[in-house]
C-alpha cells in the first residue's frame, strides 16, 4: 500500500503543477489581448494621450454619423464638397478617368496613420509641411509631441512616414475602405504662383534651378546668356507658364509635384475622399480632422503669421504679363482642379472665347 500511496501523492503534485501552468498561461493570454485592445498610451506635454485612437467609434463613424451638433453642421459642408468632386468626375469622365487602374506609384502621396485610421494625400504648397509634421506626431507613438519642433527638412524625409504604396493590394483595399481619407486643396493659380516663388526666386533652391530652370530658359528665352543657361537661376514667370503649356513638356515627363494638378496627385475620381479641406479655411478644416480622429484636445493645427505667403493680390500681379492665349491654355491644364474643388475662374484672367467652363 505504501508505494501506491506515494504514487498517488506524486500524481497529485503533477496535476497541481499542470493546473498552475495552465492558469498562468490563461492569465498571460488575457493580458496579451487586453494590451492589443488597449495599447499603452504615450503622454505628451499637453497632458493628453495621442498615441492611438480612443473609444470604439472610428473617424469614419464620427464623420458620417456625428453625435455632436457642431460636428454635424460641419459634416454638411464636407458632404457638399464631396458631391462637387463626384459630379465633376462624372461630367468630365473622359479627362478625369484616363487610367482606370491605379499603380503603386499613384499612391505614393497617401500617408497612412494606422493608430488613428487616417489616410492623408499631401499636396505640395497646400500646408503639406505642417500636415506632415502632424502626421509624424500622430504616428510617432510618443517620439514627437510638438509639430513645430520638427524641422521642415525632417518632415519631408520619406522614411519618417508610411505611404499607401508600401502595402499589399489586400491591405491597400482594406485601408481605403476603412480609414478616413482626406486631402487639402488651394486655388490652383495661387498654388502655382506659390510654387514658382518658392522654387525659382529663392537663391537656396539651386537644385530646382539646375534641373528645371536651365531647361526652361533654354526652351523659352531667346538670346539667353551663358550664365543663365548654366545656372537657371532667373526664370521669369512668363517663361514658367510657357514651359507648362508647351506640349513637349507634357510629353517629356510628368509635372513636378509642386505644380502637378491635385487630381493627378491624389486621384479623387478613383479614390473617394471623405474630407476635402481647403487652404482658405485651413485651420478650421485641419482641426476638424483632428477632432474626428479623437485627438482634438491634444493637437491643434500650427498657426503662425507668415508675411511671405502668396496671396490672391500677388497672383493677380503675376498674371498681368501673361497673354490671354497663354492664360487660356494654362486654365485648360488646371481646369479640373478649378471645377472639382469649386474654385471660380479668377476675375483677373482674360480668357479667349469668354472662358472655358
Amino acid at each position: 500500500m505504501k508505494p501506491a500511496l506515494l504514487e498517488v501523492m506524486r500524481m497529485n503534485r503533477i496535476c497541481r503543477m499542470v493546473l498552475a501552468t495552465c492558469l498562468g498561461s490563461f492569465i498571460l493570454v488575457i493580458f496579451y489581448f487586453q494590451s492589443m485592445l488597449h495599447p499603452v498610451m504615450r503622454r505628451n506635454p499637453f497632458g493628453v494621450d495621442i498615441c492611438c485612437r480612443k473609444g470604439s467609434r472610428s473617424p469614419l463613424q464620427e464623420l458620417y454619423n456625428p453625435i455632436q451638433l457642431e460636428l454635424s453642421n460641419t459634416a454638411v459642408l464636407h458632404q457638399m464638397r464631396r458631391d462637387q468632386v463626384t459630379d465633376t468626375c462624372r461630367a468630365h469622365s473622359a479627362l478625369s478617368r484616363k487610367r482606370r487602374v491605379l499603380t503603386p506609384n499613384d499612391l505614393k502621396h497617401l500617408v497612412v496613420d494606422e493608430d488613428h485610421e487616417l489616410i492623408y494625400c499631401y499636396v505640395p504648397k497646400v500646408a503639406c509641411t505642417n500636415w506632415k509634421r502632424l502626421m509624424m506626431v500622430l504616428t510617432g507613438r510618443g517620439k514627437y509631441s510638438d509639430p513645430m519642433a520638427i524641422p521642415a527638412s525632417e518632415a519631408h524625409v520619406a522614411a519618417n512616414l508610411k505611404t499607401l504604396n508600401q502595402y499589399s493590394i489586400p491591405e491597400i483595399n482594406h485601408r481605403l475602405k476603412s480609414y478616413l481619407k482626406f486631402l487639402f486643396v488651394r486655388e490652383p493659380f495661387e498654388r502655382l504662383v506659390s510654387a514658382y516663388r518658392n522654387k525659382f526666386t529663392q537663391k537656396y533652391n539651386t537644385s530646382f534651378h539646375k534641373r528645371y530652370g536651365t531647361k526652361i530658359i533654354r526652351r523659352q528665352r531667346r538670346n539667353a546668356t551663358q550664365e543663365a543657361l548654366r545656372r537657371g537661376h532667373d526664370v521669369r514667370f512668363e517663361e514658367f507658364v510657357a514651359y507648362l503649356i508647351d506640349p513637349h513638356t507634357q510629353r517629356e515627363e510628368p509635372f513636378n509635384e509642386h505644380w502637378q494638378t491635385v487630381h493627378s496627385l491624389c486621384h479623387p475620381c478613383h479614390i473617394r475622399y471623405d474630407l476635402v479641406g481647403k487652404y482658405e479655411t485651413l485651420e478650421e478644416d485641419s482641426n476638424y480632422v483632428l477632432q474626428l480622429a479623437g485627438v482634438g484636445g491634444a493637437l491643434k493645427f500650427p498657426t503662425y503669421a507668415k508675411s511671405t505667403r502668396t496671396t490672391d493680390e500677388m497672383t493677380t500681379e503675376f498674371f498681368q504679363n501673361i497673354s490671354s492665349e497663354h492664360q487660356t491654355q494654362l486654365y485648360e491644364v488646371y481646369k479640373l482642379d478649378f471645377l472639382m474643388f469649386n474654385y471660380s475662374v479668377p476675375s483677373y484672367l482674360k480668357l479667349e472665347g469668354g472662358g472655358a467652363r
